[in-house]
């Protein structure tokens, strides 16, 4: 099946938004390729879950609309309703999870099948969850690095779109492995969503095909 990214019928890009929950560096690395015309989607919406987070700080210097949603108090599925109920408020045609620390519901992973997109700071199938960089080393691994994945049911499991590895050096912490990921997430994580906007990925069962080259 293909990726079912629409366009906004007047730019003829589609409509991102980005889901958050901490500082927003990756949220910050797709903005400023917004901007700088490398990924070329609109990005009218920041929704995030946690109050007082870095990200809604980003947002509203760049002229982004925040939506602060928390989860304290509401369901899975109560929770997600609002979210969906948001995304199709603003239109949205793609979704990009940058560090947004809540599991999806099935019926909200459902509806938007192939047009919500994860980052994961390891190479999965190996180390999913929040612990990546911890595991990584605890399990001494020489290369680790980056998954960009479609999101499915399962945490961290969607068909993966793009990986880039990252050495393990002997002598790394969780901070330098997780910095050097990172610089590499700021990296790849716009030009992913800019493939996907230009409709150059296709999703075969768990195989992704992309057209046209990965520069």
């Amino acid at each position: 099946m293909k990726n079912t990214v629409g366009k906004d019928p007047e730019s003829k890009r589609p409509r991102l938004a980005v889901l958050a929950s901490g500082s927003g560096t990756d949220f910050q690395s797709i903005v400023d390729a917004v901007e700088a015309g490398g990924l070329n989607a609109a990005l009218p919406l920041l929704i995030c879950n946690v109050p007082g987070a870095g990200v809604l700080t980003r947002a509203k210097r760049h002229c982004v609309k925040a939506v602060l949603l928390p989860h304290e108090g509401l369901g899975r599925d109560e929770y997600d309703a609002r979210l969906h109920d948001a995304l199709v408020e603003h239109d949205i045609d793609l979704v990009a999870l940058a560090g947004f620390m809540r599991m999806l519901s099935p019926g909200f992973v459902e509806k938007w099948k192939y047009r919500l997109v994860n980052i994961h700071p390891a190479l999965l199938p190996s180390f999913p969850g929040v612990h990546a960089h911890r595991d990584a080393i605890s399990y001494g691994v020489k290369v680790s690095g980056l998954t960009i994945h479609f999101v499915d049911e399962q945490m961290d499991h969607g068909p993966i779109i793009f990986q880039k590895a990252v050495e393990v050096r002997d002598d790394d912490t969780e901070s330098t492995l997780g910095a050097r990921v990172l610089e590499q997430e700021h990296i790849w994580y716009p030009k992913v969503l800019q493939w996907i906007a230009e409709g150059r990925v296709r999703v075969e069962g768990r195989r992704v095909h992309i057209s046209g080259g990965r520069d």
